[in-house]
């Protein structure tokens, strides 16, 4: 672990602390959940649910994670065998690694890649294989998965694929196109998907989020993971689960029992009801964010970035070469003094010398799932980056 040092989001937001410059590089909201959800985990704690849960999850909280599976996604699962609670969606994907990848194993991961992935990579003395997402050239389109790459990522060596979708920090939902590709390599490889899908109702402008577990063939090697904390503006409360195949959530539980046992007990019950919120709830939290995307973006463009359209997630990539710049992490660095806002640097969810490196290298990541008052505060302090 000696190359990985502090965070990026603990160095951002203790730089947006220091200086009182608005924060949009974390993600995280600044309002709280549903009401409701609120309520019931405060009944949780008055009516004595404060001690340790069952270690794979508390049983109302597993069948509501199956129920919301087949729900929204068709997938039958076995709350009692084929889903597990842990500590957050990090600690779901860090188990999985850890319980299925030994050393010398080769990791495909797509990159831009969120931060834990190298770490808990390097924890299990496997290998990392990056492919890229590739952004258009003029920086203002979607990011697009090589597929050329992704084959030749693939190895005799290979155990297991990390995906990510709704991808953070690009936004790209993967097509059903681009997911086929993952799940054949996989098959012709025999490895193990591990998919982060963290952010699956956070879906914009008609995207379809599409689990890798529901294509042909590929649940039998899929490990999908997800949490409460995106959906219901709860990310403290570290609420995630993995559901798969009996076998590879077996050996999933076998290392998350010597991580942290269990946790969150009164917010599990708290999730289990919110997991049976109606449609209307999903739809109207798509419908927010994306409005607030709309705003963030256009309070970008009209500063000088050039920015692409999300298709998901809580996360805008933006291109700030038409305003002089061409290195991202100098530009977040040195932005709360220039405009009092804060931003992430792509690059830093790159392995160093890659093509997603490469092209990484300008850009910065904002975050728009923040108050209307923030984000245009946001907006109206990056116009000082324009040239006078």
């Amino acid at each position: 672990m000696r190359r990985f040092g502090p965070t990026i989001f603990a160095e951002m937001s203790a730089l947006a602390q220091r200086t009182g410059a608005v924060n949009l590089g974390q993600g995280f909201p600044d309002t709280d959940g549903p009401a409701s959800l609120l309520a019931d985990a405060a009944e949780a704690i008055r009516t004595g649910r404060n001690q340790y849960p069952p270690g794979t999850g508390a049983p109302e909280l597993l069948t509501a994670v199956a129920e919301h599976q087949r729900r929204f996604h068709g997938v039958e699962l076995d709350p009692d065998t084929q889903v597990l609670v842990t500590a957050g969606a990090t600690e779901g994907v860090a188990a999985a690694v850890l319980a299925l990848a030994e050393p010398g194993d080769e990791v495909v991961v797509l990159e831009p890649a969120y931060d834990s992935y190298a770490a808990v990579i390097a924890l299990a003395g496997a290998v990392q294989r990056s492919v890229a997402l590739l952004p258009p050239a003029d920086g203002s389109g979607r990011f697009a998965l090589d597929l050329q790459g992704l084959r030749a990522a693939f190895s005799p060596r290979t155990r297991l694929v990390l995906l990510n979708s709704p991808h953070n920090p690009t936004g790209t939902v993967l097509t059903r196109e681009e997911l086929s590709a993952v799940a054949d390599l996989a098959a012709e490889h025999d490895a193990v998907v591990v998919t982060d899908e963290v952010y699956e109702h956070l879906v914009f402008d008609g995207a379809r989020h599409v689990p890798l577990a529901t294509l042909p063939g590929a649940a039998e090697r899929t490990l999908t993971v997800s949490s409460a904390g995106k959906t219901f503006s709860v990310t403290g409360w570290k609420i995630g689960w993995v559901t798969g195949p009996a076998h590879l959530v077996a050996a999933v539980r076998t290392v998350k029992q010597f991580l942290t046992y269990s946790g969150g007990a009164p917010f599990q019950p708290a999730v289990a009801r919110a997991l049976g919120l109606g449609d209307g709830f999903y739809r109207d939290l798509a419908a927010d964010l994306q409005r607030r995307r709309d705003l963030l973006r256009e309070g970008l463009v009209a500063a000088g970035f050039a920015v692409g359209v999300p298709e998901g997630t809580y996360f805008a990539v933006a291109d700030p070469r038409p305003l002089g710049f061409d290195d991202g992490t100098a530009l977040c660095r040195a932005l709360p003094e220039l405009a009092g806002v804060v931003g992430v640097p792509v690059a830093a969810f790159c392995a160093p010398g890659g093509p997603a490196a490469r092209a990484a290298q300008p850009l910065v990541r904002f975050t728009f799932c923040k108050s209307d008052a923030v984000l245009l505060e946001a907006c109206e302090r990056l116009q000082a980056l324009r040239p006078r």
